[in-house]
């Protein structure tokens, strides 16, 4: 899980990993999972990188600029005080591992029924999302 526990970890701040996680998965539930995290995005202009992460083929990154103007801004803004950073500096994170959740959460290229999205389901579902790599 490399990749995903060091973002996790930037994220957490002097919390680690654990106050990341924790931090993700609020900021997620509070943009509405992964529906509401995916709408949000095609809303704002990045719809062509949100459907590579739902296919399978290669993800097109999304920059932390086009997640802060696309995410709810308190969400972000509580992530970068809890972090002990800037919400540009938390958006350029959540923007390096967005890609592979969605990628991860939707298999076989398939969006999961509200009831079995991960992203809403909390950090133990996201962080066993990440350890069936």
């Amino acid at each position: 899980m490399g990749f995903f526990d060091d973002v996790v970890g930037k994220l957490g701040g002097k919390q680690g990993q654990a106050g990341g996680l924790d931090s993700l998965s609020k900021m997620l539930s509070e943009n509405g999972g992964l529906q509401g995290l995916m709408a949000k995005l095609a809303s704002n202009g990045q719809a062509q990188q949100v459907k590579s992460w739902v296919s399978t083929g290669e993800n097109k990154p999304v920059s932390g600029p086009e997640v802060q103007q696309a995410l709810d801004t308190d969400s972000l803004n509580q992530m970068a005080q809890e972090a002990g950073t800037t919400p540009e500096k938390v958006s350029e994170d959540v923007a390096q591992i967005l890609p592979q959740m969605v990628d991860k959460a939707t298999p076989q290229g398939q969006v999961p029924a509200q009831g079995d999205d991960p992203l809403s389901k909390g950090m133990s579902a996201i962080k066993d999302m990440f350890a069936k790599m």
